[in-house]
């Protein structure tokens, strides 16, 4: 049997509109030649079932699920195609149950494949259709992630959902000892250090050591090409562009943040003082921030135009 790429599924995807498990069967049973899948996916009638996800999904719901225990934390998108069916109900049981099974999927495939748990004689992505059915709407698991602690590691995963599923954030944070875990400053460094990763869209590493060097060289390159260094000697050009680098780096940094609670403050500052209270070395060890749609290209469209359409009258 031909190996299946996730190239060849994709491209099978984009011919049909069928949803990602059906293609990866289609080329199994046809030992990886599109044309003949998608004549298999026609006569199993799944291309007719799939029209809607060629409809643009950028509404839905980023959510989050932790643990009990705090040991394993997941952040998880999900789109529709409007802010209505992301209010509805339905669908925000599908995203909160999706964020739960997302714990030990280790992809958005393997996640689709897995039993629902709410009906396990259907798998996610059977169900995920059905809904698709009920509402009308395309529905797409986009994208998401799972933290668990390393073997041998203290500390917990906690998150943020930020403006009713728009914003969510999923920290980590590590102590040395099982003690620190229980201890109410450490809970509290964790949720205020998701909160602030929320409020800081720039933010993208805890410190300014994990930060790549092409990162920095690429600021470089960015710096000394400015307009209003083009006259400066070399060497003065050389401080002002390090000293801009230097800024632009910080601002990169969560660590180098501005606490929000207490603006006197930096965040590094803030965990130095929880370090104090527990008696134990804590590190922010990473975080995911995710924003509900961010890029994806929404199309417009007139409403009048569109229902016109559908109901097959010309304008």
């Amino acid at each position: 049997m031909a190996e299946i790429s996730a190239k060849l599924v994709q491209e099978l995807r984009q011919k049909t509109n069928a949803g990602m498990m059906d293609c990866k069967k289609a080329l199994k049973e046809n030992d990886g030649d599109i044309d003949k899948a998608i004549d298999w996916l026609r006569q199993k009638g799944i291309t007719s079932a799939g029209k809607k996800s060629d409809r643009v999904a950028a509404e839905g719901l980023v959510d989050t699920f932790i643990q009990p225990g705090s040991q394993v934390g997941v952040l998880i998108e999900v789109n529709c195609q409007t802010d209505f069916v992301a209010r509805n109900e339905s669908f925000k049981a599908l995203v909160k149950n999706l964020a739960k099974q997302a714990a030990s999927a280790d992809s958005v495939e393997a996640l689709l494949a897995q039993p629902y748990i709410e009906d396990a004689s259907a798998t996610v992505d059977e169900s995920i259709k059905q809904l698709i059915a009920q509402l009308g709407e395309n529905i797409q698991v986009r994208r998401f992630v799972n933290f668990s602690l390393a073997e041998g590691k203290a500390g917990i995963v906690d998150s943020y959902i930020h403006t009713g599923g728009r914003v969510g954030v999923l920290v980590e944070i590590e102590s040395e000892t099982d003690a620190a875990v229980g201890n109410e400053d450490f809970q509290a460094l964790a949720r205020n250090s998701a909160m602030q990763v929320a409020a800081c869209p720039n933010v993208e590493y805890v410190s300014v050591d994990e930060i790549p060097a092409e990162v920095a060289d690429k600021e470089k390159e960015v710096e000394m090409g400015r307009d209003d260094l083009s006259n400066k000697p070399q060497n003065i050009k050389e401080k002002i562009v390090q000293g801009r680098i230097e800024k632009r780096l910080k601002e990169l940094a969560l660590l180098d943040q501005p606490f929000i609670r207490d603006q006197s403050i930096s965040v590094e500052d803030l965990v130095k003082q929880v370090k104090s209270k527990v008696g134990q070395d804590i590190k922010i060890k990473r975080f995911v921030r995710y924003v509900l749609g961010e890029g994806i290209e929404k199309q417009e469209s007139n409403f009048a135009e569109e229902v016109a359409a559908q109901m097959g009258v010309k304008s």
